[in-house]
């Protein structure tokens, strides 16, 4: 067993976490006799020798000695083992190989193309497999004939026996997805696979699943050819299905440690959050998404296909619509009201995960969430009326969260039917730092929310670094909301945060002092004393900090000069910032500003010539326009602060015209990170400028768009 294991120089190779020196010690824990060791094994392999998907090396290294467990039967979890050459051959293909096949390169060398090449020479051991007698391991290894088998008729031939002798739902999926991933990776198996497919999708004789899954993977291989039947054939086999599955309830998510003294709250939320969003309530769930992802911006087909999706009557097909529809509306542009209003519905559900659910996909989605105001609103008036004024803390834990989100998504709507709410969390402490993290879209309500914002302020030791993240929040929101009566505790909490060295605090802290402005004059000399901070980020925004507050000119050039000539970027995109709000008086930064329009990061660009045309004006416009420009189209997420600043110089951007027109036309949202929000902003102000620019013509919507 294992011939030539001790002959490798294992020591020498690295994985995640190091030395791959312990690999011989996980193969031969992979086929121990006892099963903790072995689950222990096969989880370190995933996370050190796979990691994240990774494939190094030690990685392809390693897979001899895998295939030879596969052929072991005295292995006593060999469909583990299976599945994990199968992932290692998937994401060498996805990572290591562009879509023309070029191999790509990386430094350090990874272990993909090494790994591809050996599952392709051992393809046919995927053909044996999958006629195993365990059928764990039958299921496992089907994906390798689609990914690793080079003979088409071969593979092809086994997928056909396989789906004739398969009963169960997941295997007959599984042979279908993979008979599309052979058709897509071998040109000569396509006619095949494509026509089978078809034949499959309209055979009355197959069950609804399969002929789903049929109809949706040949849609997969050809997404150019999908036609105008397909979404109605789609809905009408998931009728058929929810028609013979059983309805079961949504299990309850594994339960997550709880905040320590050295975890915050956020953090624990964050990972509880990352493991909900992974799993799958539904079987037909990932055959749903593949659909979605081969109509793409067809918006109203995927419209109807989620409506559908939205009525089942089992609550995890609902679930994983609800985060399909938050997914399509994050991703994609367009009227997306008729779908805000169905994922709405899902409020009043009596599954709380499913309302859940909905409340933080509207929360996700508020920039366009306004026509589910009501229904929120009534969402949460129905959970204070049935389970009291309280109910933020309610014990039950989906129940809970069910009011907490939706809490959450009426206050980012700014809308004060939140406030009680937030003022019972802020009063009982039961995760306040969810509240925190609203309040500062309900100016209205600052007298309320501020003193008790304070009040938590002051109870947080920042000593303890796990704090950052909740003093960050409250002095974000103090800021957001601009009461003054705020002021001596951010300034006392700027203190404390000097002394514990809490950079990012004092950072908060100073942007608060900052928002608050002239009111906060009597900080100028705290400020002032921070403004020759080594930090990285301390020191430029005490320098902001000083100008807002309202300090003499000839006190914050000399400061801003010297951030100009820094060469950490983002101090210099600062004191632009900061250059810019001063305007004209600023002119003695003109030529540190030109000379900056060649920097080599567009962002510095896009800050320099922005401060360029608020000091220097027409004179300075051909030179600002140019930078902008280039900047954009070199860099599409500096497309909000450029279009901003072309949004000020009026009819001189009309040399934009062009390029701002090019920004309404993609489906797919772009913008700063892809948020909803940078690019919902984003359409607003070019569609304001192109009115502007060229008033004669009307923009058309998006929607209006797709229908020309």
């Amino acid at each position: 067993m294992f011939e030539g294991l001790d002959d490798i120089d294992w020591a020498s190779m690295e994985h995640a976490y190091g030395t791959a020196e312990e690999i011989p010690a996980l193969l031969w824990a992979l086929r121990s006799p006892h099963t903790d060791e072995r689950r222990t094994a096969l989880d370190r392999f995933y996370g050190e020798v796979h990691h994240q998907g990774d494939v190094y090396p030690c990685t392809a290294a390693s897979l001899p000695f895998l295939f030879e467990l596969t052929a072991d039967r005295a292995t006593p979890d060999r469909a583990a083992v299976v599945e994990l050459l199968v992932s290692i051959g998937r994401e060498s293909l996805e990572r290591g190989f562009e879509d023309d096949g070029t191999e790509i390169e990386y430094y350090p060398p990874s272990g993909y193309a090494e790994a591809v090449a050996f599952l392709r020479e051992r393809g046919g051991k995927f053909a044996e497999l999958v006629r195993d007698s365990d059928p764990d391991v039958r299921l496992a290894a089907i994906p390798g004939l689609g990914l690793f088998l080079d003979d088409a008729d071969r593979a092809a031939t086994a997928l056909r026996e396989l789906l004739a002798a398969e009963h169960g739902m997941a295997g007959r999926l599984r042979t279908v997805e993979t008979a599309a991933t052979l058709a897509l990776r071998l040109p000569a198996a396509s006619h095949q696979v494509m026509d089978w497919l078809a034949g499959l999708a309209a055979d009355p004789a197959q069950d609804p699943a399969t002929r789903l899954a049929a109809l949706v993977q040949r849609a997969r291989c050809a997404p150019d050819e999908i036609s105008e039947d397909v979404v109605p054939a789609a809905v009408g086999l998931l009728r058929e299905i929810a028609r013979t599955l059983p309805v079961r309830p949504i299990a309850p998510a594994p339960t997550h440690s709880a905040a320590t003294d050295t975890v915050a709250p956020q953090v624990v939320a964050a990972f509880a959050d990352l493991d909900r969003h992974t799993r799958v309530y539904a079987p037909t769930t990932a055959l749903l998404r593949t659909l979605h992802e081969a109509l793409g911006a067809r918006l109203p087909e995927r419209t109807t296909l989620l409506t559908e999706q939205l009525s089942s009557p089992d609550p995890g097909s609902r679930l994983d619509a609800v985060r399909m529809s938050g997914e399509l509306m994050r991703t994609w542009r367009g009227d997306h009201t008729r779908l805000l209003l169905l994922v709405a519905d899902q409020l009043t559900t009596d599954d709380e995960e499913v309302a859940a659910e909905a409340a933080a996909v509207l929360e996700a989605c508020h920039p366009l969430a306004a026509p589910a105001r009501e229904a929120l609103a009534a969402h949460i008036d129905a959970q204070r009326a049935t389970h009291g004024p309280e109910v933020w803390a309610a014990p039950q834990a989906r129940l809970r969260r069910s009011h907490q989100e939706a809490v959450r998504a009426l206050a980012r709507l700014g809308d004060t039917r939140a406030v009680p709410s937030l003022l019972a969390a802020l009063d009982s402490d039961a995760d306040a730092w969810r509240a925190i993290e609203v309040v500062g879209h309900l100016p209205q309500a600052a007298e309320e929310l501020v003193p008790r914002l304070c009040d938590h302020l002051r109870r947080l030791d920042l000593s303890q670094q796990r704090t950052e993240m909740s003093a960050n929040a409250i002095l974000n929101a103090l800021a957001a909301l601009g009461d003054p009566a705020a002021v001596p505790l951010v300034v006392d909490t700027l203190g404390a945060a000097v002394r514990h060295e809490q950079h990012g605090v004092t950072r908060s802290a100073l942007k608060a002092l900052g928002a608050f402005g002239p009111a906060a004059a009597g900080a100028r000399d705290v400020i002032r004393s921070l403004t020759t901070a080594t930090d990285a980020l301390v020191q430029p925004a005490a320098v902001t900090a000083l100008w807002a507050v309202g300090a003499d000119l000839t006190e914050v050039m000399p400061l801003l000069l010297g951030l100009l000539d820094d060469p950490i970027t983002f101090r210099i995109s600062d004191a632009a910032d900061v250059l810019g709000e001063i305007g004209p008086p600023a002119s003695v930064a003109l030529p540190r500003l030109r000379n900056l329009l060649k920097h080599d990061y567009e962002w510095v660009r896009v800050h320099c010539a922005a401060a360029l045309w608020e000091i220097g004006g027409e004179t300075e416009a051909t030179a600002v326009l140019d930078a902008l420009l280039q900047a954009m189209t070199k860099n599409p997420a500096t497309a909000n602060h450029v279009v901003a600043c072309l949004d000020r110089m009026g009819p001189l951007a009309a040399p934009a015209l062009p390029l701002l027109r090019d920004q309404l036309a993609p489906p797919r949202r772009g913008g700063r990170f892809q948020s909803i929000d940078h690019d919902e902003e984003l359409q607003r102000l070019v569609r304001t400028l192109l009115t502007r620019l060229d008033p004669q013509r009307r923009q058309p919507s998006f929607a209006e768009q797709q229908s020309t």
